[in-house]
């Protein structure tokens, strides 16, 4: 997982996530990278790359973008803010350079200025109410978790803005925490959680749905991957889903991130674990992307360890898609 250069904790980590449930915490995620896209085309030229409908929306408009290849795998997995002059999209240093470079090379003619910023992410987690601070941007992030608020702030400005906070009541804490909080929304890294196979239907949270907004925008087309989305929303489903994971306490060693889940006495391979950490409530969890007919009634291990999908992470079931009933009706005439 990527976290170099942050704290994973300050000495409590169950402590620090606990304060987020009843207060507000600070995490320091400024080992993320963010990348300014701007000028008077920036928005229309985000919408053709990305599975994000970003042509048309307001100033504050904040969500998740996918970059896919041409198969609809997932290349790369970006926050986006929309400040009055300029989209923000963040995501983790080891896929910021090959992001930033997709995107400059694909400007052409467009007016439009693409350039790594200076720029930190700070994360508010918490049931009270936010302060306000001075930031750059400012995204209120609609996922299925506890309230949640990123600041992007000037890198040189990061300690001074946590201190501001501190003042104000906020406790500061590790990224465990927020880990923690991301396992239990659903919500992957793409390095740890994802492979080179995943697409996005795998992945319930980053499709658009309600109100949230996700990663995928369902009635957009004209970006590179396309074809693969409105197959799977359409006419199928994926053959994996993410989960998460209950894991066996009483172990004495925890997954790692990578290994194979299968059943009791080993054999085929079921599943891939990805982010494992502890939790606050529930003990050692991870997100794990799950074939969909080891989803429910069956025991799971990874290796000597005892694992089980938690239920209210399963997906919920749409009935037959729009496209699969017409084909059904067509067989049946």
């Amino acid at each position: 997982m990527d976290a170099t250069g942050v704290a994973w904790h300050y000495g409590d980590p169950l402590g620090e996530q606990r304060a987020a449930h009843g207060g507000v915490i600070a995490v320091d995620r400024s080992h993320r990278k963010v990348i300014r896209v701007s000028g008077p085309d920036a928005p229309g030229f985000l919408n053709t790359l990305l599975s994000q409908k970003l042509d048309d929306v307001a100033s504050g408009f904040a969500a998740a973008a996918l970059d896919l290849d041409i198969q609809g795998r997932i290349l790369h997995h970006a926050d986006v803010v929309l400040t009055d002059d300029a989209f923000y999209l963040d995501l983790p240093a080891t896929q910021a350079v090959t992001f930033l470079d997709f995107l400059q090379k694909m400007v052409f003619w467009s007016q439009v200025e693409v350039a790594e910023a200076e720029l930190a992410v700070l994360t508010l987690l918490g049931d009270a109410e936010f302060p306000t601070v001075a930031a750059e941007a400012t995204r209120d992030v609609q996922w299925a978790g506890i309230p949640r608020r990123d600041l992007l702030v000037e890198r040189s400005t990061l300690t001074d803005t946590v201190a501001t906070l501190e003042s104000a009541g906020v406790r500061l804490a590790g990224l465990m925490a927020f880990t923690a909080e991301r396992v239990r929304a659903l919500e992957p890294e793409k390095a740890t959680d994802l492979d080179d196979k995943s697409i996005p239907h795998e992945i319930p949270t980053l499709i658009g749905r309600g109100d949230l907004p996700g990663a995928v925008h369902l009635e957009k087309g004209c970006y590179r991957g396309q074809e693969t989305v409105a197959r799977v929303e359409n006419l199928g489903r994926s053959p994996r889903v993410l989960v998460m994971l209950q894991i066996d306490g009483s172990a004495p060693e925890e997954p790692e991130p990578g290994a194979e889940i299968t059943g009791p006495q080993g054999g085929r391979a079921l599943g891939r674990v990805g982010t494992v950490v502890h939790d606050c409530d529930f003990g050692p969890i991870a997100l794990a992307l799950v074939r969909r007919n080891a989803l429910e009634g069956q025991e799971l291990c990874v290796g000597s360890v005892s694992v089980m999908v938690d239920p209210s992470s399963l997906p919920e079931e749409r009935g037959e898609q729009a496209g699969r009933a017409a084909i059904n009706r067509l067989r049946g005439n």
